[in-house]
């Protein structure tokens, strides 16, 4: 992480387009924007319930509403436009906008119906959070009336934490406002965008549309297994991660003759490419399992235990909780590798359940690759 003290405040975002894969998000522009949203909204009131404003009564109303968003300078308001039909379909902000400390919030969400629920409005969500930490900002936030319980869901299936409420924040429509509270942070940035990108990646979806691992599980935040919980990793643990990581497979490199892989990686790198689970006392972390869910399959990228934990069980844990993370995101099949020399891992893993599936010969190594398929528990019979 960057120290603060050589910190720069990021620019005020400009108005430009951001591609995604569903669609994008465009400057609103009345002009362009306003005839095909004011179609789209036509009759979802319910839209409006939450929102500052009642519905307008009419679509010049609607229009002028709209002009009123695109002519202001500290917001910047985005239409949300289908890639299937090139229509827009919702708008959104880019709003309380703070560069001096590096904050920012997606609002003024408001949806029609073709778009609820979809991989775009989702998608939508990630664009924004994209562009505001790819231009330096530290804080995104999320606010909602504590009385939103869909939009509350929303925020953390979305993979903001939960910081608590202001109570009669405001006075909204002649009633009350409690207003709760979200934040994903820049540290934890990479893991969340790796949740969705994985979530939105083509490979997630069936060919009826339907989503094969849920975005709410790809973001869980702790994991529990056979009495050990892991937390989820973030930026500010990188150093500590590598430095478990060297003293975890120290052995191994005379065993190997070459640099075992994980000493290869780069850390920061990791945490936008695979989840990283940890386990810590007082002293540091203990253990780490670093994971890369696929449609079909979890690969086990990585177990490592620090070698003061060793013969206390927390490997077995680890790997415990390898299979429950499997489970929790409904896959059955798991796999890893190691060396081929590493002959006591290969031991290892086969007492506890896995198989050799095949060798790979490397230029400098072979690799040996495990598999290990669980029972799927049979549902519970109705009543």
């Amino acid at each position: 992480m960057t120290p603060l003290s050589a910190w720069v405040a990021p620019p005020f975002p400009a108005r430009e387009v951001l591609e995604g894969r569903f669609g994008r998000l465009e400057p609103l522009d009345v002009d362009r924007h306003g005839p095909e949203l004011a179609v789209a909204m036509r009759g979802a009131d319910a839209v409006w319930t939450y929102l500052p404003l009642p519905p307008p009564e009419s679509d010049q109303a609607y229009l002028d509403l709209l002009r009123g968003m695109q002519a202001r300078d500290d917001i910047v308001p985005y239409a949300v436009v289908d890639a299937a039909d090139g229509r827009a379909k919702g708008h959104l902000w880019l709003m309380e906008i703070r560069p001096a400390h590096g904050v920012f919030e997606v609002g003024y969400i408001t949806y029609a119906p073709a778009l609820q629920r979809t991989p775009l409005a989702t998608e939508a969500i990630y664009l924004c959070g994209r562009r505001g930490f790819d231009l330096g900002y530290r804080r995104y936030e999320w606010k909602c009336n504590d009385r939103n319980e869909p939009s509350k869901r929303a925020a953390r299936r979305f993979g903001f934490q939960s910081e608590g409420l202001f109570r009669q924040h405001q006075v909204i429509k002649g009633e009350n406002r409690d207003t709760a509270w979200f934040s994903i942070l820049d540290r934890e940035w990479p893991q969340r965008r790796l949740a969705f990108e994985r979530w939105l990646s083509p490979e997630n979806f069936d060919a009826a549309g339907r989503q094969c691992l849920a975005l709410s599980d790809l973001n869980a935040l702790v994991l529990e297994a056979g009495g050990l919980t892991l937390r989820r990793g973030d930026l500010t643990d990188v150093e500590a991660l590598l430095a478990l990581q060297r003293v975890a497979y120290a052995e191994n490199a005379p065993l190997l003759g070459v640099e075992p892989l994980p000493l290869r990686a780069d850390y920061r790198a990791l945490m936008a490419e695979l989840e990283v689970w940890l386990a810590a006392d007082v002293s540091g972390l203990t253990g780490a399992l670093l994971l890369d869910p696929q449609v079909d399959h979890l690969l086990i990228w990585s177990v490592a235990t620090h070698p003061l934990a060793r013969g206390s069980g927390l490997g077995n844990a680890l790997l415990a909780a390898a299979e429950a993370r499997a489970a929790a995101l409904g896959l059955t099949t798991l796999r890893l590798y190691t060396g081929e020399k590493l002959s006591h891992n290969v031991a290892w893993y086969e007492r506890r359940g896995y198989a050799i599936e095949r060798i790979e010969a490397l230029p400098d190594r072979n690799l040996v690759h495990m598999v290990k398929h669980l029972v799927r528990s049979p549902a519970p019979m109705s009543a």
